[in-house]
């Protein structure tokens, strides 16, 4: 086990707060990158988790949004964790793999 998957199990969230992030793997985001060789492409799903101030958590959402990774919006509101001043907010993508 990860010590992300650590982190996350030992928190105290309230379901109905994660749930609706997590098991939102059903939507499509467009891909990062699209390979045109492979003619029926595999999409699989990535998790991106940011812990931090709130501060530093909206800092970063808002840089991948300039380098063109991830819109703003497409990303969980930020949600408290169990430890004081820290934030989370989740990100699901689905990306081709070759």
């Amino acid at each position: 086990m990860t010590q992300v998957e650590k982190f996350v199990e030992n928190q105290q969230f309230a379901p109905s707060d994660l749930q609706q992030y997590l098991h939102g793997e059903n939507f499509i985001t467009p891909p990062f990158h699209q390979s045109f060789n492979n003619p029926s492409p595999k999409r699989e799903p990535i998790k991106h988790l940011l812990i931090g101030s709130a501060k530093t958590v909206s800092s970063t959402i808002h840089y991948l949004q300039v380098i063109g990774y991830a819109n703003v919006s497409d990303w969980s509101p930020l949600l408290p964790t169990a430890n004081p001043g820290e934030v989370m907010s989740i990100l699901i993508r689905q990306i081709l793999m070759a």
